[in-house]
């Protein structure tokens, strides 16, 4: 599967930022972020990530023009890998002519120098050409899909939305050697207990003939095949659905989308719910019941209860009368549409732990079958730039409503300290930061002006 790390950043945790600057000098690079954002074009491209941009400081590690330290490194871990059972012709092959390479340490290394919006993600992710492209291969492999769901209880339409946003379709497996890409990162050391796990789960797969080192391509993280897995995963949770002995996620689109099938069987997916659906929210809603956590499950409530606050489809009609436990989620705030999502949302984001990655598989697996674009008003609000998420961690900082100190990453802790704020002045509590909350809030940050002088311009 794909790392959450490596998709967008609105409701994952990245690394740490350098320390915050003057909030004056802040606010006049967010005036500035805000301007040049808004004349630019959202890109649209495949979600499997744009590279980030570098953290203005890393911790020291070894050099990557270490090649010597490197090849030191790799002597004693080929002695670790054949006491653990490797084989030596396994090791011979996988390491033969390894290098390190520096591009794996620097996209490692970088950050996102701006928190993605949730439309410029759901515009890359639910193309128009993805749901087409989609629906094609719905109807191609309708076969094998049918007895995928009749065997595992996953419907194809999902399973086909998972293939679309991690490798479009088989088409984009990633260009790094997984083996040299995990050594590296293993060597590097920043995580090298995750990423040296996975090198040797790396290396088992190969001993056991599934594939071979050359064909063993992916991401520069170590996510293989037409699903992304990383290599742990695939030891879990892969499956030979061609029955020919061999597991291969890379060329046997059968073995890749049966072995995500499975996967999420045993994530805990329930083939009598789909993932949720847009609804329609009442005139003044009480945006605190919306979800504001990674798991989506702040406020459960039945769909009958849900109907009884005034919530309904998206096209106005009543919601199904059906005994399901549903949260409702705001990812674009108050402005943009709502979901209700249930227990398969959250066995989606076992996956990969973001909202705008759970909502688009299950909106695209919705479209590729026929259904319709989302309803809800469409919010074009510029990405933030990380010093424009420092400078409102600051302000809630000095307010009281975050404890936490500013790292210019906008995760749950920031969103529910924001949320504190906005109902305490009497704003829409939803936790988002759009740009007008954000110059407010900023401008309240000083003990005599809380929710005073930040009011005038709202709409």
């Amino acid at each position: 599967m794909g790392l959450c790390y490596a998709k967008v950043l609105s409701y994952v945790v990245p690394m740490k930022s350098a320390p915050l600057k003057s909030l004056h000098h802040a606010v006049i690079n967010v005036a500035v972020t805000l301007i040049l954002a808004a004349c630019t074009t959202p890109e649209r491209t495949a979600v499997t990530v744009t590279e980030p941009a570098p953290a203005p400081e890393m911790p020291a590690g070894p050099s990557v023009q270490d090649e010597a330290a490197f090849q030191v490194w790799l002597k004693d871990f080929r002695r670790e890998a054949a006491a653990k059972g490797i084989s030596a012709r396994t090791l011979d092959l996988a390491f033969a002519d390894i290098k390190l390479i520096p591009r794996v340490i620097e996209l490692d290394r970088k950050q996102p120098e701006f928190t993605q919006t949730f439309w410029r993600y759901l515009d890359g992710a639910v193309s128009e050409a993805r749901v087409r492209d989609g629906a094609a291969r719905l109807k191609e492999n309708g076969a094998l899909l049918d007895g995928l769901e009749k065997k595992y209880g996953v419907p194809g339409r999902f399973l086909v939305a998972f293939w679309g946003l991690e490798t479009n379709y088989g088409r984009n497996l990633g260009g790094y050697p997984v083996i040299h890409a995990l050594a590296t990162l293993a060597f590097e050391g920043r995580r090298a207990t995750f990423f040296k796990t996975e090198l040797f789960d790396a290396l088992l797969i190969l001993d056991r003939g599934h594939t071979t080192a050359d064909k063993m391509v992916g991401s520069w993280a170590g996510a293989m095949g037409q699903t992304q897995f990383m290599p742990s995963t695939f030891l879990k949770h892969a499956v030979d659905e061609t029955s020919d002995g061999r597991i291969d996620v890379w060329g046997q689109t059968p073995d890749a989308l049966g072995s995500g099938a499975h996967y999420l069987q045993n994530l805990g997916w329930n083939p009598k719910q789909t993932w949720g659906r847009e609804v329609r929210l009442p005139a003044k809603f009480d945006f605190t019941l919306a979800s504001l956590d990674g798991g989506a499950k702040d406020t459960l409530k039945s769909l009958q209860e849900w109907s009884t606050l005034g919530l309904t489809r998206a096209d106005g009609a009543p919601l199904p009368r059906q005994d399901v436990q549903a949260a409702l989620i705001i990812p674009a705030g108050a402005k943009g549409p709502a979901f209700l999502v249930y227990d398969n949302f959250r066995a989606i984001l076992k996956w990969n732990r973001s909202i705008f990655y759970a909502v688009a598989i299950g909106y695209l697996s919705d479209r590729i079958t026929g259904g319709p674009a989302l309803a809800g008003t469409r919010v074009n609000d510029p990405p933030m730039a990380r010093e424009q998420v420092m400078a409102l961690q600051s302000a809630l900082q000095k307010l009281g409503e975050l404890k936490a100190e500013p790292d210019g990453v906008f995760g749950s802790g920031t969103r529910q300290a924001l949320q504190v704020y906005q109902r305490k002045c009497g704003f829409p509590a939803d936790g988002y930061p759009s740009p007008d909350m954000v110059r407010i809030l900023v401008s309240d940050s000083t003990p005599t002006t809380p929710c005073g002088r930040g009011r005038l311009g709202l709409p």
